[in-house]
């Protein structure tokens, strides 16, 4: 099969939904050989900030000398954007011959492996065969019963931090959401937190597993100084006497920056040589499509993922400290199981005006009832079934009022925001 088949394959795949579990997963990587047992990986989970931390270590890494792979939710410009090698995407061609590993052993299976399964087997087979150093592995949702979490001995075990989000699976609590994150601390092996007050959970079960828990020093964080400045060239700030320049923008990013920087005096003090200028240069050159990222300057216009409370919070702050008191345009599409009644009420101080959108997937909220949710709460938004026609509506409004336009919520809006952005120009 060739690449466009393939894709058409996991198209398919998908229509078997999530089935989380590790049964699966697991009979398929053993006829696989069990490729991840053969990587030095790291395994990362969290509600905020995933992606943003992956990428920023990766980048450090690279730096620094090593042969990095990461594997990343969700893909946002294609298939291959789901993995990456020294932080460049694979090609189709590398996507291609990892998929004749994989598919006929999917296709030899009963019960077939959904699309996320193969993603991961995907994943661990291409690091082993490119050989990697190191593998920076993002879960997908929750923890334990995520198809990542075949990994038995990771090199270090990270959990970003944890709020409420994928609430219909995860639970509606703090501790229940925090019971699935936990799910990846195993045996022996060091835990870094970095959220924060720490669940219970999360105690009780390093001391089951036997491993060591790291977490940043808040109180440096809070006092920082001089304080983090954001803007749109990127984040700086000062850590334990050294200047940090990061590439990615948004005020969340000084937190999980500070993670990575905890993380890498994991790394180095379990042997790994990382000098600061590895460090330096990851950060200045660190990419991550989709959180807070400028696609173009006349006018401005902005994507950014944040979709649930906490992320638009983030959105509020870095808003305020890029463009202070001056009003902006939104574009908003989010998946139905989102908690999106509080947008209107985080972001009111920005808004001048708010275009509400169906985002093109079958999970995705009708744009009506986003658009009734703020006309509920005194912002009168225009609603578009259509994602093009809103996209273009948004984009002419902001260009003839000289306005920001910040496209916002869902990543899977991205790669058909950013399409119908380049059509327009």
């Amino acid at each position: 099969m060739n690449y466009n088949e393939y894709v058409k394959y996991l198209k398919k795949s998908s229509g078997r939904g999530i089935h989380l579990g590790l049964e699966r997963i697991s009979g398929l990587m053993e006829k696989l050989g069990n490729p991840q047992d053969r990587t030095k990986i790291i395994h990362v989970a969290g509600t905020n900030g995933k992606g943003s931390f992956c990428a920023m270590l990766s980048a450090v890494l690279t730096s620094a000398g090593y042969k990095t792979g990461n594997f990343s939710s969700p893909a946002l410009t294609g298939i291959t954007d789901y993995f990456r090698i020294d932080c460049t995407e694979i090609s189709e061609k590398d996507f291609t011959e990892i998929m004749d590993i994989v598919y006929p052993v999917c296709e030899s299976m009963t019960d077939k492996p959904t699309e996320f399964e193969i993603l991961t087997a995907v994943a661990f087979v291409l690091f082993e065969r490119k050989k990697c150093d190191i593998a920076i592995v993002e879960c997908g949702m929750g923890g334990d019963t995520d198809s990542t979490n075949i990994i038995t001995a990771p090199l270090l075990s990270v959990i970003t931090n944890i709020q409420k989000d994928h609430t219909a699976i995860l639970g509606n609590t703090i501790e229940e959401i925090a019971s699935h994150k936990a799910g990846i601390i195993k045996q022996n092996c060091p835990v870094f937190f970095g959220g924060g007050d720490i669940p219970e959970i999360i105690e009780k079960t390093v001391r089951e597993k036997n491993s060591e828990l790291f977490t940043p020093d808040y109180s440096e964080i809070k006092t920082c100084y001089p304080a983090p400045v954001c803007s749109l060239s990127g984040t700086s700030f000062m850590y334990r006497g050294f200047q940090i320049n990061l590439s990615l923008i948004g005020v969340h990013q000084f937190e999980n920056a500070v993670n990575v920087l905890n993380c890498v005096e994991i790394l180095k003090n379990n042997g790994l040589e990382i000098p600061y200028s590895a460090i330096k240069s990851g950060f200045q050159n660190v990419k991550w499509h989709g959180r807070f990222e400028v696609l173009r300057k006349n006018p401005l216009v902005i994507f950014d993922g944040s979709h649930n409370p906490d992320g638009v919070e983030y959105l509020s702050h870095t808003l305020e400290q890029c463009f202070g008191k001056q009003k902006i345009v939104f574009l908003i599409g989010v998946m139905a199981d989102k908690d999106y009644t509080c947008y209107a009420d985080i972001l009111r101080e920005h808004i001048d005006t708010v275009f509400t959108v169906t985002p093109n997937n079958p999970r995705s909220l009708d744009c009506r009832y986003l658009a009734e949710m703020f006309a509920y709460n005194g912002v009168p938004p225009f609603a578009f079934p259509d994602l093009e026609s809103g996209i273009k509506m948004a984009y002419h409004y902001a260009k003839k009022n000289n306005l920001p336009l910040i496209a916002m919520g869902t990543l899977y809006m991205y790669k058909d925001f950013t399409e119908i952005l380049d059509k327009i120009l």
